[in-house]
């Protein structure tokens, strides 16, 4: 097999993980797994710059798909715990800014 193929192969096998931990609120192992699609993304580059055979371009592209609706899976799921752990970070800040306020009149 084509060494490009090879690791779109393993990059769409990290990413469909990568889904599931999503849909399972693992983020940590989630975290684990961008770290190896970027590993895997960063030895493509280097591999894919060569001209291919249509059979081969016909199942780049097809991994290719899996991949980015993988990816849009995984946004949809990140993305409003993102947006909760935003407002929990803004909230805790602001809670912090009131207590350093009022806490810095106590001695008059």
């Amino acid at each position: 097999m084509n060494a490009v193929i090879e690791k779109y192969e393993s990059l769409a096998t990290i990413t469909a993980q990568m889904r599931e931990a999503a849909m399972q609120g693992d983020w940590d192992l989630l975290s684990e797994l961008e770290e190896q699609s970027s590993a895997h993304i960063a030895e493509m580059q280097v591999l894919d710059l060569k001209p291919v055979d249509e059979a081969t371009r016909v199942r780049k592209v097809s991994l290719i798909k899996k991949i980015l609706a993988d990816d849009a899976a995984i946004r949809s799921q990140a993305e409003p715990w993102m947006a909760q752990l935003q407002r929990i970070m803004s909230n805790a800040r602001s809670e912090d800014r009131l207590q350093k306020a009022y806490s810095s009149g106590a001695g008059y």
